[in-house]
């Protein structure tokens, strides 16, 4: 209990560290909210009026105190932009970056650790040094450039080959622009546009697991207890099965937790070119308009979803390896 309160204080500090070092960037950065807001053409004393009316003409220490303010009560403000309770626009684009993160996440986990074993186990072969060079070429690709690469070949490149049209896999939005009956066909159709964000996401999560997995699995095998298993007559299932990956289970459960920041990283590009209207969009939007609340309201989001996750994954190694819990 006392582990998990020290946890909780820390965690604490370092959201508020990285929510204070958000505002002060925000407002060091060039462009003035209240000149993209209103027309060009427009006089002067416009731009003036409307800073007063936002907040913007206080001293930078009120407009820090008025916000933090707002946050410790639950309230992170109102959109510059759209006039919009910053809670209410979150809200909308949340569901859909968990949605991607969380899918893409899982099967990052599932497929890289499969991928890491195997490669443990075929460690020195062909089999292991083809999936290393492709592990490493996938974990390297940025992903904007993966999402564009998949376009190219599944949607543009499939239209142009002839595929047929259940084929080819959209490459923007979340829904037919024609839209679909309901029921079943319209989580069908969200099913296939999230088959190419989803590829991208997996493909640079899984990567970089599975060479993290390859290592853990490869040091388990060269055990003595492994070797005793395989004297006893233990079969290769039996070893890998609860030998190797009880063992390296623990330092993929850190891995799992370290990997969610790349994750919503790269759900920020992926959603751009793809056009999903989730929080990285969202964000991405806020930066451009200089929408001070979104862009801090999605920073806090963020930051608190990495380290409640780390925090989580703290308090599962406790869990699973018994040596911890003294």
């Amino acid at each position: 209990m006392r582990h998990l309160l020290s946890r909780l204080r820390t965690a604490a500090l370092l959201l508020w560290l990285v929510a204070t070092l958000t505002f002060i960037l925000v407002r060091l950065a060039p462009g003035d909210p209240a000149q993209l807001l209103i027309a060009p053409d427009a006089p002067p004393g416009d731009v003036v009026r409307l800073r007063a009316e936002l907040g913007l003409d206080q001293p930078l220490p009120a407009q820090y105190a008025r916000w933090l303010r707002g946050v410790l009560r639950g309230d992170l403000g109102e959109s510059l932009a759209q006039r919009r309770p910053v809670a209410a626009i979150l809200a909308e684009a949340l569901p859909v970056s968990l949605a991607l993160g969380g899918v893409s996440l899982f099967l990052s986990f599932v497929i890289g650790a499969a991928v890491g074993l195997l490669q443990a186990a075929w460690r020195g072969r062909a089999p292991d040094r083809v999936l290393t060079v492709l592990t490493t070429m996938a974990y390297a690709a940025p992903s904007f450039w993966l999402a564009l690469a998949l376009v190219a070949l599944f949607t543009y490149g499939a239209a142009t080959w002839g595929f047929p049209a259940a084929l080819r896999l959209p490459a923007f939005g979340m829904h037919h622009p024609a839209g679909t009956p309901g029921g079943w066909w319209t989580v069908l159709d969200v099913v296939r546009h999230a088959i190419l964000p989803v590829t991208v996401l997996t493909l640079v999560g899984a990567a970089g697991i599975a060479r993290y997995a390859r290592s853990a699995a490869a040091d388990v095998l060269g055990s003595p207890f492994v070797r005793t298993a395989r004297a006893k007559g233990a079969g290769p299932l039996r070893v890998h099965g609860r030998h190797v990956l009880r063992n390296a289970l623990p330092p993929l459960v850190v891995l799992l937790a370290l990997a969610l920041p790349g994750v919503l990283a790269g759900s920020v590009f992926v959603e751009s070119v793809f056009a999903w209207p989730g929080m990285g969009r969202t964000m991405l939007g806020a930066i451009a308009q200089r929408d001070y609340p979104v862009v801090l309201g999605a920073t806090i989001l963020y930051a608190a979803v990495v380290i409640l996750a780390n925090l989580a994954a703290d308090v599962t190694l406790v869990a699973l390896d018994p040596r911890r819990r003294s």
